[in-house]
């Protein structure tokens, strides 16, 4: 099978040189007629719109009159003032023949130095040689030998004294001549004009016809996708010429204005001749800046002026590439640049100047042609600006090709411009699945296949180790969007179980790494378990959610039955399959999986992490109350000897909870103490008025509890992210996200807490901690001191 398919790409292969060959020998055998029929189609293009727009008034067969009239009248009008500036030009030539004889003598090599020297050696050499073309001395001025001067010589006649040959020229008149030459160089070019004038005439008459024939040869019944093509075709030449006759104008008009000033002759003329010249790529503007050089060379007297006019046209040609054209032009053409240099040498190979001008229009055309034109398609790779491989491809062939090295260097350089989510769910994915499928044409062989599988885990370990990078795309930025709460730090503990093969095991270590990057307590199965070894794993580890990570070509039946499974040994766990990659039937595949168990469908990881980070609110449909420790009853004696919940306020502790929410600047701030079934405030600022008025909560809805039944510090960075306190309708109403309490204990026993608020998550230092654990003993050391005196501080009405 294998030898069937290489002989017959080489016959393909042989069919499209000998096409090749035989379509270039046609354009360079009729490139006589060719040319003038490719500039009468851009002047057709380009003046369409005009007619178009004029025979609304005055019909078709006037308004194409008239047009061509006006275009050859500006040709005409344009070539007479440059034909005067030219005669002019001419009259002024000899005037600066002495500042060229002077900068000839100047540039002479001196004879002193080595270059002088050698150039004399050479001489001397030349003078020496038997066959030197030099006549002795004793023979200068001696002109050819002939019979008189043989027979003067033979008797001894002196040099000086022998006769001077005399040549008869029979006189002609060449004026017959010099008209045929002229004639014969004017006629060619005006024969040229006639014939692209008539050409643009029918062209312009019958444009729809043509338009129509071009359609239906090109697209063969494709008339949406031709005419798509024909249209992008003629917005992009017509974009790109509109650009370059405003870029080529001004750099014109700079060029004459600059000249005019550095004091070179008929500014203007040259102006004009460099916006022209321009048209032509790469070569034109050096060609346009010849002339203004030697001229300056001619007209001035010192060096400045060739100097000043080589600067002149090479900082503009600088600001123009690098940045007038780059600007205006953007992506008009959509040819690559290697592809504009080869078809600029291929098209003036064939047809000489004019090809050179007509090149990147002709390239334009081929390459969105190819873009649009399933057949031509080849035409699109070969010239287009496009990527020749999309990033997997490139991946891919990378791992293939070079190995590892190369492939992170991609790797590095798309987080570098996107994210690392980015990467996985665009590149690497994409490259296993290649791999994969390779593998099952028998086109990748086991080695090869083992060794792709292991630097894309060497990738993924090599990548997740790095700072994780801020994300560029939407689809990293649609987790903080459909996310209502920062990511850190979540509750929901996730596993990521394969599907089937190694394959999804790497998708779902590429999971685990994103999760784990957004502080997810996450963990990935091993593909080697099977079905039943991974419910029985997800069993042990009780996560929250589960994550049935899918491949292609893994398929949804692999997705379904351990879906199914997961689902009878877990009924609670939330569920999601990510199919990576898929793009079809997703409503039909996702209903099947729903059926099958599975809470959610995504195929991006980008995705998962989404739903994921909203499962990780529901995950706990209960508050959970704070525990009640086991010296419950010692503690509440404790309580009632302080008698502290009465209801009655105490300036001092007011001071306290006041300086509290101004060291760490929160809204809320409280001093409470727990009993057997209630949370008293003893002192408070910030709470809602009606909370504040009861002056007590039920220690269910308290965070305090948690305080008091585990007897440390508690720190709650996100309430809404805590599965103890996400459902707390005390705290949900009121839209509270962070606490932090330090217990207040007497004799060793907890019995309140110190605590601070706020509205939004956040996160409270090592040095924060501690300083409240301060602030709490202090509040004790003020109630024993008052305990001792037996009598309370100022009270407050």
């Amino acid at each position: 099978m294998r030898a069937k398919n290489a002989s017959t790409a080489a016959l393909v292969g042989i069919w499209m040189i000998l096409l090749t060959a035989f379509v270039v020998t046609i354009l360079y055998v009729g490139r006589q007629l060719l040319i003038p029929l490719a500039l009468a189609a851009m002047l057709t293009f380009l003046l369409a719109p005009l007619v178009g727009r004029i025979e609304r008034w005055i019909g078709r067969i006037a308004a194409v009159l008239i047009v061509v009239a006006m275009l050859f009248s500006v040709v005409g009008g344009a070539g007479w003032l440059l034909a005067r500036q030219l005669i002019d030009l001419a009259a002024k030539l000899p005037d600066y023949q002495t500042n060229i004889d002077n900068k000839l003598h100047a540039i002479r090599l001196p004879t002193g130095g080595a270059l002088g020297r050698l150039s004399h050696g050479v001489s001397e050499l030349q003078k020496q040689l038997p066959d030197s073309l030099e006549p002795p001395a004793n023979a200068a001025g001696s002109g050819p030998e002939t019979k008189a001067t043989t027979a003067a010589r033979s008797l001894n006649v002196p040099a000086g004294q022998q006769p001077m040959p005399v040549r008869i020229v029979e006189s002609q008149n060449r004026l017959p001549q010099i008209l045929q030459n002229a004639a014969t160089g004017l006629l060619g070019p005006l024969g040229t004009a006639a014939l692209v004038s008539l050409l643009v005439i029918f062209m312009l008459l019958k444009r729809e016809d043509l338009r129509g024939r071009m359609i239906r040869l090109v697209g063969q019944g494709r008339i949406s996708a031709t005419t798509r093509a024909l249209d992008d075709a003629g917005s992009r030449v017509a974009r790109y010429l509109t650009m370059q006759l405003l870029v080529n104008v001004s750099f014109g008009l700079c060029v004459a204005i600059g000249l005019y000033f550095i004091g070179v002759p008929n500014a203007a003329l040259w102006g004009a001749f460099a916006a022209l010249l321009r048209f032509v790529p790469y070569v034109g503007v050096w060609i346009a800046a010849a002339v203004p050089m030697l001229l300056s060379f001619a007209v001035s007297t010192s060096w400045l002026s060739p100097v000043l006019t080589l600067g002149l046209f090479i900082v503009l040609e600088v600001i123009n590439a690098n940045a007038l054209e780059p600007w205006l032009y953007g992506s008009s053409t959509g040819v690559s640049s290697i592809a504009l240099i080869i078809a600029a040498v291929f098209w003036t190979w064939l047809w000489g100047p004019i090809g050179l001008v007509l090149a990147i229009p002709l390239t334009v055309c081929l390459a969105v042609m190819g873009r649009h034109v399933p057949k031509l398609q080849f035409l699109s790779v070969l010239l287009s600006e496009e990527q020749a491989l999309a990033p997997h491809e490139e991946c891919y062939h990378r791992l293939l090709a070079f190995g590892l090295d190369e492939a992170h260097d991609l790797a590095e350089a798309h987080v570098k411009a996107n994210s690392l989510t980015s990467l996985y769910d665009s590149v690497l994915i994409p490259t296993i699945t290649l791999a994969e499928m390779d593998a099952q044409r028998d086109e990748l062989d086991a080695e090869q296949h083992s060794a792709i599988h292991h630097h894309i885990q060497d990738l993924i370990e090599d990548l997740g180790s790095a700072p994780p990078s801020k994300s560029q795309l939407a689809a990293d930025k649609a987790v903080a969007e459909h996310t209502p709460f920062p990511l850190s730090p979540p509750t929901c503990r996730v596993l990521s179980v394969p599907a089937r093969a190694h394959r999804d095991e790497l998708a779902g270590a590429m999971l685990v790494q994103l999760l784990r990057q957004q502080d997810f307590d996450a963990e990935n199965a091993s593909a080697l378990l099977s079905s039943g070894e991974l419910v029985e794993m997800a069993a042990k580890s009780d996560p929250e959610a589960i994550c049935v990570s899918v491949v292609a070509p893994s398929t949804l039946i692999h997705a379904r039955y351990l879906s199914a499974k997961l689902r009878a040994q877990l009924p609670r766990v939330k569920i999601v399959v990510g199919i990576w990659g898929a793009t079809e039937n997703m409503a039909g595949a996702g209903e099947r999986l729903r059926s099958s168990g599975a809470d959610e469908v995504v195929v991006s990881l980008a995705e998962a992490v989404v739903q994921l980070a909203k499962f990780s609110v529901s995950i706990a449909d209960e508050m959970i109350p704070g525990p009640i420790p086991d010296n419950e009853e010692d503690r509440l004696q404790e309580l009632a000897r302080l008698h502290l919940p009465d209801g009655t306020r105490e300036e001092v502790f007011d001071r306290i909870t006041k300086k509290l929410a101004r060291i760490f600047e929160v809204p809320i701030a409280l001093i409470t103490f727990i009993d057997r079934d209630h949370q008293w405030f003893k002192s408070q600022v910030g709470l809602p008025e009606e909370i504040a008025e009861a002056q007590q909560t039920s220690r269910e809805l308290s965070v305090c509890g948690h305080v008091i039944g585990n007897d440390e510090l508690l720190v709650v960075e996100d309430l809404a992210r805590d599965r103890r306190f996400a459902n707390n309708p005390l705290l949900k109403e009121r839209g509270l996200r962070f606490y932090a309490g330090a217990p207040l204990r007497s004799n060793n026993l907890p019995i309140g807490s110190l605590c601070i608020l706020d509205v939004k998550p956040r996160r409270l230092s090592e040095r924060e901690k501690r300083l409240l654990e301060v602030i709490a003993e202090d509040v004790m050391e003020e109630l024993s001191r008052r305990d001792s005196i037996g009598a309370p501080s100022v009270l407050v009405a």
